[in-house]
């Protein structure tokens, strides 16, 4: 038992996005002073729009940030799934008031910039929290006292943790493990365009994903249906390097050629688009040592075809801050039991994202066999289905790790 005062104790959070903002929080929420370390001039975030279920939600009650974030969200209707290819209906689930009252929360999209904010507002009202942006971190040393992080300038951050939220890059998971990510092959192309440029009939306040062969497209709104994220994914004909880079719109319509004229008719309304080159790793049984673990991303990195990468970070911050209070600040104790907590879930939702990307993916009789699946599935079976991942609760977070 650790009889300190908690304002006594100082982790070190390394990552200042969503993951990090969120472990931050979670920390100072009781009373352990933070220090974050955020390898950009500024903290923010990139990207477009991602998708929050009721998992997400309950996760981000939990950190007290839930009203913040619902009032920049855009609640859907349905989850739609069609083919690409014939533009017919593959699948749709109902995410208005019915989800609501099997999960207890609603199902959002919101704009990555906009649930950041949602968090960083409360973080940076926490007195227990400091941001130092600019600070790439270097090195990482520990012993049975406390940790070391060193910076590109050489100076040292002192703590008795330290939470490597830094993403699928991660220089944390890099000094811990040493793996290198699995680079998927998969292209995702990422674009935001105002509601007056958008098709009038795929107007719909809903994520919809086109499944096509070897490609899909997804659209939804954001900013009060202001905006459409749109995001297209391929198999790339290139030897992929993990990264993010400007596109061009010749290499999307190289790939979706062979698609129905109503999704066809997005890909021409992005003035720009942000070419990323997916990775995910493959599931460890270990991401804590001694005085260091992992979260989000660096833990964890997934393909996006579950729309779940933001929410397990959530939940992965909320289960390391009650696994802290389980243990009364042993940090070493903490991280193992936050670890056995998170590593089957998180690696059941990586599984099932690859397996979900097969399925858009699909093409031949494996696209029929897919078009087949849901076929006369009711609305309650279809959340059934989705109770283990929907329906996670903060207040059960630990399950049977304890």
């Amino acid at each position: 038992m650790n009889n300190t005062r908690s304002t006594d104790r100082k982790v070190i959070v390394v990552g200042g996005g969503i993951g990090g903002l969120a472990a931050a929080l979670a920390l100072a929420r009781q009373g352990i002073r933070v220090e974050l370390l955020e390898q950009a001039a500024q903290i923010g975030e990139i990207g477009a729009g991602i998708q929050l279920g009721a998992n997400a939600f309950a996760a981000l009650d939990a950190l007290g940030v839930g009203d913040a974030a619902r009032k920049r969200s855009v609640f859907t209707d349905y989850l739609v799934m069609m083919d690409a290819l014939d533009a017919t209906e593959v699948a749709k689930v109902d995410v208005g008031e019915r989800y609501r009252q099997r999960f207890g929360n609603p199902y959002a999209v919101i704009h990555r910039a906009d649930i950041h904010l949602s968090i960083l507002e409360a973080v940076r009202d926490h007195p227990l929290i400091q941001f130092r942006t600019a600070t790439t971190v270097c090195a990482l040393e520990q012993d049975e006292r406390g940790v070391s992080v060193i910076d590109q300038h050489g100076e040292r951050h002192q703590g008795d943790a330290v939470i490597g939220c830094d993403g699928v890059k991660s220089a944390v998971r890099q000094a811990l493990l040493g793996d290198e990510p699995r680079v998927t092959g998969h292209v995702v192309y990422r674009a935001v365009v105002d509601v007056a440029d958008m098709p009038a009939d795929l107007q719909i306040n809903a994520p919809v994903v086109w499944a096509g062969p070897n490609c899909h497209l997804v659209h939804y709104p954001l900013r009060g249906g202001e905006q459409y994220n749109l995001v297209v994914t391929f198999h790339s004909r290139e030897q992929e390097v993990w990264g993010v880079r400007d596109g061009s719109k010749e290499e999307v319509l190289s790939y979706f050629e062979g698609i129905h004229a109503r999704p066809h008719q997005m890909l021409d309304r992005p003035t720009s688009w942000r070419r990323w080159a997916t990775a995910d790793r493959d599931p460890v049984a270990q991401w804590s040592f001694g005085r260091a673990t992992l979260l989000g991303d660096a833990a964890h990195p997934m393909t996006q075809y579950l729309a779940q990468g933001a929410c397990q970070a959530l939940e992965d911050a909320v289960t390391l801050g009650a696994a802290v209070a389980e243990t009364e600040g042993d940090f070493v104790a903490a991280f193992a039991l936050y670890e056995r907590a998170r590593i089957p879930r998180t690696a059941r939702v990586l599984y099932s994202a690859r397996e979900m990307g097969r399925l858009y993916h699909a093409k031949g009789v494996e696209r029929l066999v897919r078009n087949s699946l849901w076929v006369g599935r009711t609305q309650d079976q279809f959340y059934d289905a989705l109770q283990w991942l929907h329906g996670w609760r903060a207040e059960d977070c630990l399950g049977g790790a304890r």
